[in-house]
């Protein structure tokens, strides 16, 4: 049997320096958000394939790694659909298992409560630079909270959490599914189209208009609807959400660009002119469970967003629960791991780092007393390891000094 030496494809091995990287963006995070009052909590990476597939999820659930049933409970021969194979799936992300958490143990919880959750999640991608198959994601979501205090301590958190990984150079785009739903009724967008003209709307500045228009065209958009909506987004830069949903009457209630221009008030009047807070009602965001506010934070670093969320407060009620209002806000673990690694960020060590390479030659007494030396330098809060030295030592020691080992000893 020939064993394959590489990982499965969209999946990684992680090198020390990778995973000393990885903790420390993790311990910052988790700092960070403990800070704003998070508290962390865990859930399974497997849940129950109906709930993967209850429609919550949009395009992620084209991407689940089923599971099989197991023992008497598979008989592929009677099988007519999915769900006669498969009983679960691995998580596409972190928040319907959230919500399901929330579901079943509210009653022990404080209202509002405010999770962080890390952990890996799993979708049958199409892998490409900054996009893997099995990926960490780092949540944070407020529960039962319907007041934009949930927002503005979400996108305060998390741009804190960025400042303090010495990113400067991004921007937080705000917008509400409301007001992309107004702005298109507006315009006499018949209701059953509402999805596909957000599809069109989200390649703006991929396309531009003319080529948004030719795609509202062929969606069944006839061309005066498509030109009306369009004319919606000119200009629209430097101008606040009142402003911009001015025009849309009774469409929308004037409480919700009222909302969003307090959203961003509160978020500059907490970081100060730290982050640039854009209202941008071009931002649409695919999944389906968005019931308001929605925000990403894009970052020049990368080109698109390391960061998304937004109110979802429908989902808990989904799981038989009370009806519960929920926002929420994730991070791109991994592509704010890829900008780190091209910048050549370097992780900060407030240890000495200490290597006795022993040659064999070396007697027992030196051998003894080294280990007493090491057991005094831990005790000093070094960090020190001891290793047979190898025959090509310059090789060894360069190792170590790239692993953050300053002071290497040969025993002889």
């Amino acid at each position: 049997m020939n064993f394959i030496k590489t990982p499965v494809k969209g999946m990684n091995d992680f090198l020390p320096s990778d995973m000393r990287l990885r903790e420390y963006v993790l311990s910052v995070i988790k700092e960070t958000y403990a800070d704003f009052g998070f508290a962390q909590i865990e859930t399974p990476i497997q849940e129950h394939i109906e709930n993967l597939q209850s429609n919550q999820g949009g395009e992620n659930e084209k991407l689940i790694f089923k599971i099989l049933k197991r023992g008497e409970k598979l008989n592929i021969e009677t099988a007519k659909t999915d769900l006669d194979l498969v009983d679960s799936g691995l998580r596409y992300d972190l928040t319907l298992p959230l919500a399901r958490y929330y579901a079943n143990n509210s009653e022990n919880l404080f209202t509002p409560f405010k999770a962080l959750q890390i952990g890996n999640v799993f979708r049958a991608d199409r892998p490409q630079k900054g996009r893997f198959r099995q990926f960490t994601q780092c949540d944070i979501d407020i529960l039962g909270d319907d007041s934009m205090l949930a927002e503005t301590e979400l996108v305060s958190a998390t741009s804190t959490l960025l400042l303090k990984l010495g990113f400067e150079n991004f921007k937080v785009r705000i917008n509400d599914r409301r007001i992309l739903r107004a702005m298109a009724l507006s315009c006499n967008v018949p209701e059953e189209k509402l999805s596909s003209v957000y599809i069109s709307l989200d390649k703006l500045d991929k396309i531009g208009a003319d080529g948004v228009k030719e795609d509202l065209l062929r969606g069944g958009i006839d061309s005066d609807t498509a030109d009306k909506y369009l004319e919606l987004f000119l200009d629209r830069d430097g101008k606040t959400c009142s402003e911009i949903c001015a025009s849309l009457g009774e469409f929308i209630d004037s409480a919700i660009p009222e909302g969003i221009d307090a959203l961003m008030k509160n978020v500059s009047a907490a970081l100060g002119s730290k982050v640039q807070l854009v209202f941008d009602p071009t931002l649409v965001r695919g999944m389906g469970y968005y019931t308001g506010t929605i925000f990403e934070i894009e970052m020049a670093e990368l080109n698109s967003s390391v960061a998304g969320g937004g109110r979802y407060d429908e989902m808990i009620g989904k799981f038989g629960a009370n009806p519960t209002p929920a926002c929420g806000f994730s991070i791109g673990f991994e592509r704010i791991i890829t900008i780190l690694k091209d910048k050549g960020f370097k992780v900060p060590d407030s240890k000495t780092s200490v290597a006795f390479l022993v040659d064999k030659k070396a007697s027992a007494e030196k051998i003894a007393e080294t280990f007493e030396t090491a057991a005094k330098l831990r005790k000093e809060g070094c960090r020190v390891m001891i290793a047979k030295r190898n025959k090509n030592a310059k090789r060894q020691k360069d190792l170590l000094i790239s692993e953050n080992y300053t002071d290497i000893r040969d025993i002889f």
